[in-house]
């Protein structure tokens, strides 16, 4: 397939589908410039509801868009599914998997996956959830551990396949931990009427002395009292020092024997080879100029978790959340033609529209601005803007009928061990470099 650009209008080149990478494309929409996309999969994931699938709540397909259908309407689009290998930034080349691509602007939008801190163990014991085939794993693996526990013939041998630890207690851990116990408050018995649930345990961990620390201490506390209420066990203050696939140790001796170690404690950018190291920031992430440009270039910019724009106003940069990321493609979009056109370009102003997140069934917490409340109305809230942020009307309404079923049943999902999960499966696809965020 020819990957040159046979027009003469300048190519722009984005690698990643995810939620930058999709602003940018639609935002140059009509322009005179073509537009080629590169991802390693050829949809976008929507990664807030990823933990839906994670619990069998949602099927994978309900929360990814099929990339080329998105933009069928978009004459100057083109995709292609590769992965990009090398940046030659001094002759405007990528090297990837389907051959040499060459580009007169380039946006990395590579977004980021999951940062085990250098600690071998855990990345080979534990399980992450930052794509559909890692939340496919992880569902996989609570099932077939709660199966293998009705095969233990005592309480001791049973107890670490029913055990569950989340390391994080971001929004992943909070709402991961939630759905947890909600599977065994209202679940457990009805699927397995061997077990009781006071046999599974919960626990959510975090070095942190809060949960969900970049919230509110409304929210925060909130999200807390909602937890212990539904029976999670919040640790806070406690460093893991080890996991082995049978025990987790912590700084000061505390030990919990479990097989169900779920990770969310940190990330770290997906950089592409061929950036300078120098201007790779802490968190694996590309340092730009205060438009997206990656320090150094004239035509490469890096946008949402990849990126980091350091300023007096963002000494660590920007929040990894999707709306940096949205706004930051909307943001090189524009300034790509400005650019082209000779135009002046203006900085980047990230606007923060506020944090959401849900604990479970009627219990979610809302920062917005200002404005901050918990509880049944910050839980509409969430599911209202997460149901409008789909892509596609046909997801859209299958994620509604599935989360007012779920509500009316207290039954929701098919929780189906489509496949064995198998734990030397992790490092084939689950933890290849995520590109689609």
């Amino acid at each position: 397939m020819n990957l040159t650009n046979s027009s003469k209008l300048p190519l722009v080149v984005i690698i990643g589908g995810g939620f930058g990478g999709l602003e940018v494309a639609k935002k140059l929409k009509d322009k005179p410039v073509d537009v080629l996309m590169l991802d390693k999969h050829n949809y976008h994931t929507f990664q807030p509801l990823l933990y839906q699938v994670a619990m069998g709540s949602l099927e994978s397909e309900s929360i990814a868009f099929s990339l080329r259908k998105n933009f069928a309407s978009q004459k100057n689009f083109r995709f292609r599914i590769a992965e990009v290998t090398k940046i030659n930034a001094d002759s405007n080349t990528l090297d990837t998997t389907i051959g040499p691509v060459a580009y007169d602007y380039l946006v990395i939008a590579t977004g980021s996956t999951t940062n085990f801190f250098g600690n071998k163990d855990i990345e080979k014991f534990s399980m992450p959830m930052k794509s559909i085939p890692e939340a496919l794993n992880l569902r996989y693996s609570i099932l077939q551990n709660i199966e293998e526990a009705l095969l233990k013939p005592s309480k001791e041998e049973r107890d670490p396949y029913l055990t569950f630890v989340l390391v994080g207690a971001g929004p992943t851990g909070v709402e991961l931990s939630g759905s947890l116990a909600e599977l065994r408050n209202h679940i457990l018995t009805k699927d397995y009427p061997e077990l009781k649930k006071e046999d599974m345990k919960v626990y959510l961990v975090d070095f942190l002395p809060k949960v969900l620390a970049p919230f509110s201490d409304e929210a925060s506390h909130a999200a807390k009292q909602f937890l212990t209420n539904m029976g999670v066990e919040v640790l806070l203050g406690m460093k893991v020092e080890s996991y082995d696939g049978d025990e987790m140790k912590f700084e000061g001796g505390k030990v919990i024997r479990t097989k169900n170690v779920i990770w969310s404690a940190g990330v770290m950018g997906v950089v592409p080879e061929g950036i300078d190291e120098d201007m790779i920031e802490r968190g694996n992430k590309i340092r730009t100029d205060n438009i997206c440009r990656v320090i150094g270039t004239s035509n490469v910019f890096a946008i949402g978790d990849v990126a980091a724009m350091i300023t007096k106003e963002t000494p660590k940069g920007h929040p990894g959340v999707a709306q940096v990321a949205i706004q930051m493609g909307q943001h090189v979009g524009t300034t790509i033609m400005q650019l082209i056109n000779g135009e002046p370009t203006s900085p980047f102003k990230y606007n923060d529209k506020g944090s959401l997140a849900t604990i479970g069934r009627n219990k979610a917490v809302a920062d917005l601005g200002k404005i901050k409340f918990q509880g049944f109305f910050a839980w509409l809230v969430w599911m209202f803007v997460h149901l409008i942020s789909l892509l596609g009307g046909r997801n859209k309404v299958i994620v509604f009928i599935n989360w007012v079923s779920s509500y009316i049943t207290y039954n929701g999902g098919t929780r189906l061990i489509i496949r064995k999960f198998e734990r030397e499966g992790l490092t084939e696809d689950a933890h290849l470099p995520n590109t689609v965020d």
